[in-house]
């Protein structure tokens, strides 16, 4: 784990305890998530489809992270963590799980090489788009960006060149360097999806 890894993620050190209260609200709206969320539980039985691990108690952690994250995932220990001190709603909760269940169908599935940028922007291109995350009405009606034309594509490009450049410290020329390299490949692979959902 590196110096911004160690900032963002500062549960994973030990060096942030979870304050209990927050940490339980994290559980419950995990809980309700991998329950009654259409897109998580669509996710989650995807990934049994094609042999992938699904063990929730052991997969999916609440943890209290650094202020620009609300979750990630850990290739080394396999866990989805969920940055229960950022994630603010239900809704918000549904959104970061689905964002970080496709990472985990990509490492499953296609055997990511973290350390291989095109491999990352690529599952971060297809989390942004298939997690809900850059839906019209969210980009129009919480992020006040408005335009009808290419929205979604805009807004899966923003968030993956921000993502890559939050997991990688890496110049942003060289981010959107990547993301424009395998943009239309990646952002094509709605698989387990038959489509972008709606």
């Amino acid at each position: 784990m590196d110096e911004k890894e160690r900032a963002e993620y500062p549960g994973r050190t030990g060096q942030v305890q979870s304050i209990p209260k927050i940490h339980h609200l994290c559980q419950r709206r995990l809980d309700r998530a991998v329950s009654k969320s259409p897109y998580v539980r669509y996710m989650l039985d995807a990934m049994r489809k094609v042999g992938c691990e699904v063990n929730v108690d052991r997969q999916f952690v609440c943890e209290p992270c650094g202020p620009h994250v609300a979750g990630g995932y850990d290739p080394e220990t396999q866990q989805v963590v969920l940055c229960e001190n950022n994630i603010f709603s239900q809704g918000h909760m549904n959104d970061v799980l689905t964002h970080e269940l496709v990472h985990t169908y990509d490492y499953c599935r296609a055997h990511l090489d973290w350390d291989n940028l095109e491999h990352l922007a690529c599952t971060e291109i297809r989390a942004a788009n298939l997690s809900g995350e850059c839906f019209f009405w969210k980009e129009n009606f919480t992020r006040f960006k408005f335009g009808w034309r290419k929205h979604h594509q805009v807004c899966v490009r923003e968030r993956a060149m921000k993502s890559v450049l939050c997991i990688r410290d890496i110049p942003e020329k060289e981010a959107k360097r990547v993301v424009d390299k395998v943009f239309q490949t990646c952002f094509r692979d709605t698989v387990p999806f038959e489509r972008v959902p709606p």
